[in-house]
């Protein structure tokens, strides 16, 4: 039974109006263009240095902050986070919350790249320029366990990158943890239709368009853009949380079914009734989910 208030989530979640932007592909337009003219903040939140160390550095020309725990030892684990927001929205404080978090309880120095947003940049900028910074990491030393960590649309560039450095001939992630992630960016699976009326944030006309401007050039069904749709063959281990009430869930049985098909080890927590990215939310089975990816990366 879903908690009393996960059960006010979806009222909170519709007065934000998120889903009214989402359901047009003009809304989405205009709103990228105001995001292209007067770009939102990217630096973390006051008072998370309280927890953590903040170092930040350039890489391709992008900001990228490295996140450690204060006064902790090197453990070798080594994580890059890339947050959601539709390819077009700036990383939020629940995302800078969520990777202290991670850093803190499992004692990961978390790499965060600010990547460049759409339509100034595209996954085919993208997913090699986030393939080189895991490559980077992945030679620090024999001892380093890299693993990729990404939420909604940065879910599915996670898992395209665990694809491009397979396909490079590469090491593998020690482990991708993929939250609520948006893994096939056509929005065609039949099933999204009947999820589209309980999910109260996401809705198929804006995210189409936004994730048109994320792909670019690439064909639909590229791996950059669609890893669902990739041979899974040879990835490591997969963490994978998806709620009910969220479009995406159609995506997170395929990639069970496919990755389950290939022999790639998966562990999927689908939580009944649960929101977009409920690992991120301030409810009890929020905590629950972010206590299950802090001992997948320990594991």
């Amino acid at each position: 039974m879903p908690s009393l208030i996960s059960r006010a989530m979806p009222t909170v979640v519709r007065l934000r109006g998120a889903k009214k932007v989402l359901s047009s592909a003009e809304a989405v337009r205009k709103q990228a263009l105001a995001r292209s003219l007067r770009p939102t903040g990217y630096a973390p939140p006051p008072g998370l240095e309280r927890t953590v160390d903040l170092a930040v550095r350039r890489v391709a020309g992008w900001p990228v902050y490295d996140v450690t725990p204060h006064g902790t030892r090197d453990s070798g684990r080594r994580a890059i986070y890339l947050h959601g927001g539709a390819y077009i929205n700036e990383i939020a404080p629940q995302h800078w919350k969520l990777i202290a978090q991670v850093a803190v309880e499992t004692g990961t120095r978390v790499t965060v790249p600010i990547y460049p947003l759409a339509p100034l940049a595209t996954a085919a900028e993208v997913v090699p320029a986030v393939t080189d910074l895991a490559a980077e990491i992945l030679g620090e030393g024999a001892d380093t366990a890299l693993s990729l960590i990404g939420d909604s649309a940065g879910g599915g560039m996670a898992l395209a990158v665990a694809v491009h450095l397979r396909d490079r001939g590469q090491p593998a992630p020690a482990r991708t943890v993929l939250i609520s992630p948006w893994l096939d960016i056509s929005l065609t699976d039949p099933r999204i239709t009947l999820l589209e009326d309980r999910d109260p944030w996401l809705a198929v006309p804006g995210a189409r368009y936004a994730g048109g401007l994320y792909r670019g050039a690439l064909p639909i069904d590229h791996p950059h853009v669609s890893p669902l749709l990739a041979d899974l063959t040879g990835l490591n281990p997969i963490t994978l949380f998806s709620g009910t009430h969220d479009i995406v869930n159609a995506d997170a049985r395929r990639l069970a079914a496919r990755a389950t098909a290939a022999g790639v080890e998966l562990d999927f927590h689908e939580a009944p009734e649960m929101l977009h990215v409920y690992p991120l939310l301030p409810i009890p089975e929020g905590r629950a989910a972010r206590a299950a990816l802090c001992a997948a990366l320990l594991s």
